[in-house]
Formats: structure tokens, sequence, C-alpha cells
């Protein structure tokens, strides 16, 4: 659809002052850069089944981990990829400092859990890993 609007505001005449055309050059490098972005990923990108944990009590990629804090605020997040997460569902990035914290604790353990603004306490509740799907 951009290629078809820039293709009509170049048969329009004089390119300089044709802001439609200036727009739509813009647009489609901005694609073709997001393009070249997620290829790259895409080449790195590793395949992990978070299930190979299942039944373990320590916090791996893929763990689905329930911590209360020095607030006593229970809260329940799975560790995900950088591109995966999502924290408005729970879903938080490995290099995250919560995920860091986590990363190798087990149910039971209290860890010191540094935040940019301020510095806390959390102890691991429970750990969760999804359950093998038998083919």
């Amino acid at each position: 659809k951009i290629v078809e609007i820039v293709l009509w505001a170049a048969s329009n005449g004089d390119l300089s002052e044709n802001g439609v055309y200036m727009y739509g050059k813009k647009r489609l490098r901005e694609i073709d850069r997001r393009i070249r972005f997620l290829t790259k990923r895409l080449e790195i990108a590793e395949v992990t089944d978070p299930s190979v944990h299942f039944g373990s009590e320590q916090i791996f990629f893929g763990a689905t981990v329930t911590y209360v804090d020095d607030q006593n605020v229970e809260r329940t997040v799975t560790i995900k990829g950088i591109d995966e997460s999502n924290s408005a569902a729970g879903e938080v990035s490995w290099i995250s400092p919560v995920a860091r914290t986590l990363l190798k604790a087990r149910a039971g353990d209290a860890l010191k859990l540094v935040m940019p603004d301020r510095v806390g306490e959390i102890e691991v509740l429970k750990v969760n890993y999804p359950a093998p799907i038998n083919t």
C-alpha cells in the first residue's frame, strides 16, 4: 500500500516539494529498517522448552514464580524473552531486575532485590513450569 502511494506521488511531478512522496519514502525506510531488525532477531532466536524443568523448585527461564515482597504484596511473574515480556500480563524479561534476582533461586529463598529506585527483599513462595506435552 505504501509503495503504491509513493509511486502515485512520484508521478505527480516535482518531488522536492511533494509532501506525500517524501512522507511515503520516509515510511518505506522505517518499514525496511524494522524488517532488517526483525530478520536479525529471528536469526539469533532460540526456541526453548520450559517444560524440561517441570517439577523443579529452581528458577530458570520460562518459570512462573510467585513471590512476596517486603511490603507484603504477593506477585506472580513468568520469566520470558526480551521480545516476549509484557509487564501488564505478569511477564518479565529475563534481563529485568526482578528476573535476574529470581534466576537460580528456589522456593523458600529470601532474596535482596535491587531496583533502580530502591532496594528491597522478596521471598520466593512457589515455582511452576508448564507440564510437558506428550506427542
